[in-house]
């Protein structure tokens, strides 16, 4: 099959019309990234994502990582994609290029790092976790922290990780039990155990940098006395050499349902007596402080989900453009048809186009009020900007990972049989893209997180920052004719957002707690549908904008599939969303009344 990630025509409109990316080079910081730039930067990646990164995945899946006496070796295909990234210095796009990175603005290094992750997700997320640790290190380390580690890190000559998880922990991270005892040096003794850390072990770089959560000797239990530490797999010296081995080692791979071109190690902290760490920021602290790392981590989420739904998408399109099964109904000739003829076929590749270019207008926003913060000089913007994002991290990790699951389940469907075989891509890709609702807090902590903290934030100013944009959206709408309908419906269904939100919020306060929480997943889901349809709005205020103003033939096809999109969004899409609202306020409590020995079982 042909070798396809992500529509170029549809990340064009995004970053150009949609955002206008190229004006950020109005403002200093952003000056060399004009149009013409942008648009050089984000072919060269798409050439690099298909011609040298696409070819991994496939052997990363069915080669996979192996792991014999506490170390782990990738496919020998992943070395020469590595240094081809790190030559390149795509690693770190959105940083000061004076630590290895390029300057460029959020939006533009995510529109180049989602075509990498089409490419291969599971090889992308050893630098995205790198990425974050570094973070960790621009934002609290030290000088001398910062001079060892990031340029390394920034550069792909080292990768970094997140040593969170353990096993009688799991997501209650106040619960672990990794401890730190402090040394004459400075240094700190750390002892324990971590699971599930992707890229803990490998030997694709000479040395690995593990941000390691644990609680000094006599800090507050729970998550009041955690601290983080940076703990590397080889000590290193003076000059920057590397010395020593350190003592964290891992101890096995997870054999998983996907993502078999990443490992998932289990690691060994001071097994030999001998593991030192360095406190990373202040102590106690360390929670807060890894949230920004968590944040990134989330938004990256979401980056991948929409990388694995656009390519099935893509694959799928292609098969129901090229595969001849029965005649088209209603035809005369009854000769066998495309099944792109078939409207049921039809009905799951808009179903997968429309979230698909929901999803990434969403996901390139969130960057992209990111970027409008820094360029702003107002007070009153920036915070305004910060409460965007604040409030759309957990629909673009939880709602956007749920719906892509969706989105590969029906590339799957479109393929029919073939789709089940690994024959075709399209299964890899779903196996790979269900870790995406599980991995860097479960959707159901980004449901709670959205219902029981980002609606509370600031006296509900996040959720009133967010109701201000889609009311610009529906305005700008209404002065398109064909729009108005579906204006409309999109500013009704905003408002029945808000008031379920407000009864949850009332259920809460009212001492009915675990009731409202058994309806935070599913008003995740509202607040999604009702930003999705927000997106699919604008994005076809824009093209009817085009379309009046006469566009040219050749995008007029283009133009005219956003105002279905968002057609089929709203009338299709948003009729459920209601009902989920009316399910919502209704606030049946049975989930949280049932009785344990109820469910059966025994």
């Amino acid at each position: 099959m042909a070798q396809v990630i992500a529509d170029r025509r549809d990340v064009d409109f995004v970053l150009h019309e949609q955002f206008q990316v190229g004006d950020l080079s109005k403002h200093e910081i952003f000056a060399e990234f004009n149009k013409k730039v942008v648009d050089m930067v984000i072919t060269e990646a798409r050439n690099l994502a298909v011609k040298e990164i696409l070819p991994t995945q496939k052997v990363g899946d069915e080669v996979g990582c192996k792991y014999a006496n506490n170390e782990v070796t990738t496919p020998d295909e992943y070395k020469r994609a590595w240094d081809l990234l790190a030559e390149g210095e795509w690693m770190a796009l959105a940083r000061d290029p004076e630590v290895g990175g390029q300057g460029m603005p959020e939006t533009l290094a995510l529109a180049a790092t989602t075509y990498f992750t089409g490419g291969n997700m599971a090889f992308m997320l050893c630098i995205g976790l790198t990425h974050g640790a570094a973070r960790l290190i621009e934002n609290f380390g030290t000088d001398e922290q910062k001079a060892m580690y990031l340029k390394n890190m920034y550069t792909g000559k080292w990768t970094g990780t997140m040593l969170l998880t353990e096993a009688d922990a799991g997501s209650d991270l106040g619960a672990l039990t990794t401890t730190a005892v402090k040394n004459s040096d400075g240094s700190y003794s750390i002892t324990g155990n971590k699971i599930f850390i992707s890229s803990g072990e490998h030997d694709l770089t000479e040395n690995i940098i593990h941000p390691v959560l644990a609680r000094i000797e006599g800090a507050p239990e729970g998550s009041r006395g955690i601290s983080l530490f940076l703990v590397p797999k080889y000590f290193i010296n003076d000059d920057g050499s590397l010395g020593d081995r350190n003592d964290v080692y891992c101890t096995g791979i997870e054999e998983k349902m996907g993502i078999h071109g990443s490992p998932t190690c289990s690691i060994s902290l001071g097994s030999k007596g001998n593991c030192k760490g360095w406190l990373l920021g202040k102590e106690n602290k360390g929670l807060s402080q890894m949230f920004l790392m968590m944040n990134e981590e989330r938004l990256m989420v979401g980056g991948q989900s929409l990388s694995c739904a656009s390519s099935s998408y893509l694959y799928a399109l292609e098969f129901a453009r090229t595969r001849v099964q029965s005649a088209a109904l209603g035809s005369k000739d009854k000769k066998p048809a495309t099944i792109i003829n078939h409207p049921d076929i039809r009905r799951m590749l808009l179903t997968q186009k429309m979230y698909v270019e929901g999803m990434r207008s969403l996901v390139f926003y969130v960057a992209n009020c990111e970027d409008r913060a820094r360029t702003t000089e107002s007070v009153e913007e920036k915070e305004k900007f910060a409460n965007l994002v604040d409030i759309l991290i957990p629909i673009c990790k939880g709602y956007v990972s749920d719906r892509a699951v969706d989105m590969c389940s029906l590339g799957i469907q479109v393929f029919g049989g073939y789709g089940y075989t690994s024959d075709y891509p399209v299964e890899q890709l779903m196996r790979d893209v269900r870790i995406c609702p599980i991995y860097e807090g479960t959707n159901g902590i980004q449901a709670m997180d959205l219902l029981g903290r980002k609606l509370g934030m600031k006296k509900g100013q996040l959720l009133t920052d967010l109701m201000d944009e889609i009311k610009k959206s529906v305005a700008s709408a209404k002065e398109i004719e064909t729009l108005r309908d579906l204006a409309e419906k999109v500013a009704g269904a905003a408002e029945m957002m808000r008031e379920a939100a407000a009864h949850l919020g009332k259920t809460a306060s009212d001492g009915e707690i675990q009731k409202a929480f058994a309806h935070a997943c599913p008003f995740m889901d509202i607040v999604g549908d009702v930003t999705m349809a927000w997106m699919l709005l604008w994005r076809a205020t824009l093209a009817g904008q085009k379309l009046e103003k006469g566009a040219k033939k050749k995008d007029r096809p283009f133009y005219e599939g956003q105002l279905k999109s968002a057609e089929f969004f709203v009338r299709s899409v948003l009729p459920v969303t209601l009902g989920r609202i009316a399910s919502v306020t209704d606030t049946c409590g049975a989930a949280v009344e049932i009785d344990a020995d109820a469910f059966g079982g025994k």
